[in-house]
Parts: structure tokens; sequence; C-alpha cells
């Protein structure tokens, strides 16, 4: 039986997905916002889910693949608010509604390490509407990573340089979650084997990804080199239990212990 996944299309995910492509009678990948893969998951329509961090607290019955995880030790590049002023002077934040996790990264790092507490309005990314009624945007994945601050007259702030200032340890934005019923043992060794073969061809991805243009392709592979930590170690999972802590203090989900397959 084909093993129904649900995953991000994003740059950074394709290391974890990239195998997973080539064997099409195991794996059945279908490709979404990282809200809408978790959503799936909730509803039962794939049996494992590349799904925001946070979104581990939307179920007690939830486990994680260990050692597999997309994450940051320090700036990530793909995770930021862009801003014109000063991040103490900002009163109000439009959040990419693509992924939980980084909404709710932001409302942590505002409390707990930036010393504001701007109300947050969700929206769509796009970056110019946003600022058009915020002081500061989220913009996540491939929109945050090819938005040229500079050019646009504002100011990056990576939240996973941001993150490892306030805690000193890596953030983790995704892993592949699922019920126990969702995943074996042979399935779990599978996405680990995906997940160092990825890794091994970020030449490839990177050029798949920017196809003829070769700056660009140089860009996503210094991004995917450089920027992004793969695994879910014990250091990650430090980073990733005290986030979900966090998140519990502000009532964004209950308070949960990390679970693995």
């Amino acid at each position: 039986m084909k093993t129904r996944v649900g995953a991000v299309g994003y740059l950074n995910a394709r290391p974890l997905t990239w195998a997973l492509d080539q064997e099409p009678a195991r794996w059945e990948v279908r490709y979404d916002l990282p809200a809408v893969c978790a959503h799936l998951l909730h509803d039962g329509v794939v049996d494992l889910g590349l799904i925001p961090s946070v979104e581990f607290l939307g179920s007690p019955e939830y486990r994680l693949v260990p050692g597999v995880g997309i994450g940051s030790r320090g700036a990530v590049a793909s995770v930021a608010l862009f801003t014109r002023m000063d991040i103490r002077d900002v009163r109000r934040i439009a959040l990419d509604t693509s992924s939980r996790t980084s909404a709710a990264l932001t409302r942590v790092l505002c409390e707990r390490h930036f010393g504001i507490r701007p109300a947050f309005v969700p929206q769509g990314p796009d970056l110019q509407t946003m600022l058009a009624s915020a002081d500061a945007a989220l913009l996540i994945g491939d929109p945050a990573l090819e938005t040229d601050a500079a050019t646009e007259g504002l100011q990056k702030l990576d939240l996973g340089e941001a993150w490892l200032s306030l805690t000193g340890l890596p953030f983790v934005y995704a892993a592949w979650t699922g019920r126990p019923s969702g995943l074996d043992a042979a399935g779990v060794e599978a996405l680990q084997r995906a997940q160092a073969a990825g890794v091994a061809a970020r030449h490839v991805i990177a050029r798949e990804y920017a196809g003829p243009d070769v700056l660009r392709a140089e860009r996503a592979e210094a991004y995917l080199r450089d920027n992004v930590r793969y695994g879910l170690g014990p250091d990650e999972a430090a980073g990733l239990q005290q986030f979900l802590d966090y998140a519990a203090e502000l009532g964004i989900g209950p308070q949960r212990t990390l679970e693995f397959y």
C-alpha cells in the first residue's frame, strides 16, 4: 500500500521529498501550503504530513519521525519580518497565513525577545499589501527568500537568528508528523534515508528549482547548504520543546511533550 503524504512545496522542503517523488509506487505525495498540509493530516486525508512544528500540539495522537526535520541554527533567510522602522516601534504586524509555526514564532519573539506587544493581522503573502496596513510583515518560504529587502527600502529581521539569540538553540520549522497507525518502522527508516539522499542532492535540487537561471541556482544551493539544517537530533528536539512550551504559555496550544515513532 502507498503511504499518503502531505508536503510543502517550498525549496527548503525538497531535500525531504525529492527522493520520495522517485518512488511513486510507495509514496503518494501531495503538495500544498504548510497550513493546508496540517488540515489534511488532521482530517485523515493523508497518513503523514510535513507540517509546521507548532501543529504537533493539534492532537495528542501525533508522533514525530525521529531524526528528520527542517530547521536552522541561526539565520534561515526564509522566515523573516520586513519593516521600515525599528522593531521596538512596531505596533501592528501582518502575518503570512501560510504557516502557524512562523506566526507563533513571531508572537513568541515579540513577547520574549523584541519586548513589544503588537496587534497581529492575518493576511496573504503580498508584501506591499501587508505593509500598506501594518508596520511590519511576516513572510515565509520562497517569498521571504526571494524578497530583496534593501531594494524595497526595508529591514529584514531573520526569525531564525532571533530565536538563536533568545535561546541558544536551533529552531525546527517543520517535521514529518502523523498518528501511530500511519507509519511503521520501515517507513521511518525510508524517510530517514530519503532525507540523506536529498541533502546529498542539494546541487541537483537547486538547479531543478532555478531552471536555466544560473545565479538563482547558486543562491538556492547556498541557502540549502548554509541556512537550512536537516535533522532532528537532541539539540533540535530541545529547541522544539522550548518553542512548544513558549507557545503553550501564550495559549496557542496545549502543553505537550515531544513523542516519536
